[in-house]
């Protein structure tokens, strides 16, 4: 796969699951206050409320980002893949 291609497809997986984190921080912080998170132990999360923001939208931009990069590569089908492979051995060695 050349560049350009793969980062029209990188883009084509960040750029939705950029939007959809924002979309999905506001839901779930529309009803979770950062204030009151405690661990699963109990202790109370001694992160400010700006940092979880932070943390929360970048955990969800990873996974579903991860969940698009998965659902292209199912997509390829075996000849692309086999063609992406060949090139990159073309690639390695000298002829």
């Amino acid at each position: 796969m050349s560049t350009g291609r793969f980062t029209l497809r990188a883009l084509a997986i960040l750029w939705p699951a950029f939007l959809m984190a924002g979309v999905l921080e506001m839901l779930v912080f529309a009803v979770v206050d950062p204030a009151t998170l405690h661990w699963f132990g109990g202790a109370p999360v001694e992160i400010a409320p700006a940092g979880v923001y932070t943390l929360a939208f970048f955990v969800f931009w990873g996974v579903i980002a991860t969940a698009g990069a998965l659902t292209q590569l199912l997509q390829q089908s075996a000849e692309e893949v086999n063609r992406a492979e060949a090139a990159a051995a073309r690639s390695r060695w000298p002829a």
